[in-house]
């Protein structure tokens, strides 16, 4: 994560997520596999300049120890957001727990939960931040 990031930056980023996820849902719909949504929506943020990780390994830090778990988040926006994308018929407590621990584990202040299998992506679609985010500048 960039140590010059402002809250109002993060949450610019997270916006035009958001603005692309919908361009996505809107072209293809509901009712496809998550790797769809996922790589097209990569396609989109790489096309519009931003640096996108993939199926990043999010590393298990206990103690001295690190773990792989083979734990691995969707996508990285710009070092800062990470991206989780669902398709499927409802969002659980267990996937919101899996993005916020992604967020600690790697340090990342914002989160976005995405779920594709909706008739409304802006309705369902849910930002999360933590203790890194709160630290941001106010900017």
């Amino acid at each position: 994560m960039q140590a010059y990031l402002t809250k109002s930056a993060v949450t610019q980023l997270s916006y035009d997520v958001v603005g692309f996820a919908i361009k996505v849902h809107r072209e293809l719909g509901p009712g496809l596999l998550e790797s769809v949504y996922e790589k097209c929506l990569k396609y989109e943020r790489v096309k519009n300049g931003y640096q996108v990780t993939q199926q990043l390994k999010v590393p298990v830090k206990y103690d001295d120890l690190v773990i792989d778990a083979d734990l691995r988040l969707d996508l990285l926006v710009n070092d800062t957001v990470i991206v989780e994308l669902k398709a499927i018929e409802c969002i659980l407590p267990i996937h919101e727990a899996q993005l916020m621990t992604y967020m600690k584990l790697l340090q990342n202040p914002q989160g976005l939960l995405i779920n594709f299998n909706v008739v409304n992506i802006s309705k369902s679609m849910k930002p999360y931040v933590n203790e890194f985010f709160k630290q941001l500048l106010d900017r």
